[in-house]
C-alpha cells in the first residue's frame, strides 16, 4: 500500500522526529542499563531520564520533580482521575460533555463500581465550556480536556480550575493535543494535575507524562517497585522517556513559528475548500483553537464516503462506523450540529511537514471528492 500524497491527520499521531529518533538510538545500543541499577550502564539510563525529565517540566513550566513518565495518554488520565478519587472523600467530579474516551472511561467506572456522581457541563457552538454553567457543589475533582482532538476548541482552563479548587476539588486537563502545539504554562492554568501523550509531540508511541503539582495527592493505580516516586512502578521505558524529553526541546525551539505558520496554512485550507464546496461548515473555531486543526462539514454526505473517494490525502472524520452505520461523533452533537451535518464531518490536522503544495493538492481532491 502506497501512503497518501498529504497527511492530514496529526491529531491522531505525529512522526517521530530526526532528532528525536537521534536522540534515542544510544539508549537502544550502547545505553541500555536500567535506571535502578548501579552499574555504568545503568548510571547512564538514569542520567538520560533525569534530563528528559528536566526538558518536559521546562516545556510547561514546571519543575522536574512534578513529571511522573506514563505509558501514555490514557495511562496519564487514568492516573490522574482514579488516583485522585481513591484518595478523595467528596465523591464529585466536574467533566465536560466532549471528552476524549480515555477520561471518559474512567470517570464511567468511578460511576458505576465506587458510587460517584458525574457532571458534565454543555458546551456552546464553539465547543467551549463556560465557567459560568459551573455547578455550585462540593467536587472532589474536575477533569476537562485542554484543546479538543476534533474540533480543536481551546477551553478557558484557568477560570474552570478556579471555580473547582474554590468547590474543593483537585483539577485535572488532558493537555495531549495540545502540549507542543500552543503555549502551556501550569502556573498559568492552575491545573494540579496534567496529562501528556509523546506520539502527539513528534516523540514514539508508548511514552507520556503526567505533571502532579508538587503537594497533590495521588494513589498509584499500578503496584509494584518503587519508580517515579512510587507513583508509576515499574522500569523506566529509557529510550522512549529521552525520546519524549528531546521532543519536549525541538517543541520549546519550534513553538512561535510553528504555531503562525501552521494556522496561516489552516486558514488558506479553508479558503480553498469554502471556495469550491459551497455548502460547506466550519465546525473548527478561528480564535482561542489549535493553530493546526480544522475540522469542517459537507451537509448530507458521510466524511468517510468522502474520504475513501480521496485518494492523495490522509484525514479523520468525525464520525464513527460500526456493522456499516455510521454515527455522528458525540463532541458534534453535543455542540448542536444536527446529524446530517455532523455526519459529513472531516478533520484536517496539520504538521511541522504540511506545506503550501499540500494545502492546495488536499483542498482540490477534498473538493472533487465531496461534489
Amino acid at each position: 500500500m502506497s501512503d497518501p500524497l498529504v497527511y492530514l491527520d496529526y491529531n491522531a499521531t505525529t512522526p517521530v522526529a530526526r532528532e528525536v529518533a537521534d536522540a534515542m538510538w544510544p539508549y537502544l545500543t550502547e545505553w541500555f542499563g536500567n535506571p535502578s541499577s548501579a552499574t555504568p550502564q545503568g548510571v547512564r539510563a538514569r542520567r538520560g531520564v533525569d534530563i528528559a525529565r528536566q526538558q518536559v517540566a521546562a516545556l510547561i513550566g514546571a519543575d522536574p520533580d512534578e513529571i511522573i513518565f506514563t505509558s501514555g495518554g490514557t495511562e496519564s488520565n487514568n492516573l490522574a482521575i482514579r488516583g485522585t478519587a481513591a484518595l478523595t472523600a467528596t465523591k464529585s467530579i466536574l467533566t465536560s460533555a466532549i471528552e476524549h474516551p480515555a477520561t471518559q472511561a474512567p470517570v464511567a467506572h468511578l460511576r458505576a463500581e465506587h458510587g460517584w456522581a458525574a457532571h458534565a457541563v454543555p458546551v456552546d457552538g464553539d465547543a467551549r465550556i463556560s465557567a459560568d454553567d459551573l455547578p455550585s457543589r462540593p467536587l472532589g475533582l474536575g477533569t476537562v480536556i485542554l484543546a479538543h482532538n476534533e474540533v480543536g476548541t481551546i477551553q478557558p482552563i484557568a477560570e474552570l480550575a478556579a471555580a473547582v479548587h474554590t468547590a474543593g476539588g483537585v483539577m485535572h486537563t488532558d493537555a495531549a493535543q495540545a502540549v507542543g502545539k500552543v503555549p502551556v504554562d501550569v502556573g498559568t492554568l492552575g491545573v494540579d494535575l496534567l496529562s501528556i501523550a509523546g506520539h502527539k509531540l513528534y516523540a514514539p508511541k508508548g511514552v507520556g507524562a503526567l505533571y502532579i503539582r508538587r503537594g497533590t495527592a495521588l494513589a498509584p493505580v499500578l503496584r509494584g517497585a518503587g519508580q517515579e516516586n512510587g507513583i508509576r512502578p515499574g522500569t523506566e521505558n529509557v529510550a522512549s522517556i529521552v525520546g519524549l524529553g528531546a521532543a519536549a526541546e525541538l517543541a520549546a525551539d519550534m513553538l512561535g513559528s510553528e504555531l503562525t505558520r501552521q494556522s496561516e496554512l489552516r486558514e488558506r485550507l479553508w479558503t480553498q475548500l469554502a471556495n469550491q464546496i459551497a455548502s460547506l461548515v466550519r465546525v473548527s473555531p478561528r480564535d482561542d483553537s489549535l493553530p493546526n486543526t480544522l475540522m469542517v462539514a459537507v451537509p448530507n454526505r458521510i466524511g468517510a464516503e468522502i474520504l475513501e473517494a480521496v485518494q492523495d490525502v490522509a484525514a479523520s472524520t468525525g464520525s464513527a462506523c460500526h456493522a456499516g452505520v455510521h454515527t455522528p461523533s458525540e463532541a458534534l452533537i453535543a455542540m448542536g450540529l444536527s446529524a446530517d451535518v455532523a455526519l459529513g464531518a472531516l478533520r484536517l490536522s496539520l504538521g511541522r511537514a504540511t506545506t503550501d503544495a499540500d494545502i492546495m493538492t488536499a483542498a482540490a481532491a477534498i473538493a472533487a471528492a465531496a461534489h
